[in-house]
């Protein structure tokens, strides 16, 4: 199966556990993979056989920034299922980098694969 990818996609949430993470956002890094057939997007050069990576990254910061969250995991859980059930893709690993939750760490980060 081919697969298209979406990678560093930065979103900016309310994210967190504690409170003082509710009171401004904090930037998330999304990287995504996803199973898609890319011969009929090839053979046609038409954006409607393809997998729309921008509708999808859209949709994909629509999502996060609509309301808070506490765990990154339900981050990761949600982008899984919006992809699968907008999308169709018949599988997505979802990577979900949280850079300001431990100080001492570049980033810590759940990563998800989840098909449909």
């Amino acid at each position: 199966m081919d697969k298209v990818f979406i990678e560093g996609l930065v979103v900016n949430a309310f994210i967190g556990v504690y409170d003082w993470e509710h009171e401004q956002t904090q930037p998330l890094i999304l990287d995504l993979e996803m199973d898609w057939d890319n011969r009929k997007a090839a053979q046609s050069e038409q954006l409607q056989d393809a997998l729309d990576y921008d509708a999808l990254s859209q949709a994909i910061i629509k999502l996060v920034q609509e309301r808070p969250r506490a765990l990154i995991e339900t981050v990761a859980e949600e982008i899984a299922s919006l992809v699968l059930a907008r999308f169709k893709t018949p599988r997505v690993r979802v990577k979900v980098s949280k850079p300001q939750a431990v100080a001492a760490a570049r980033q810590t980060a759940v990563e998800i694969v989840r098909q449909a």
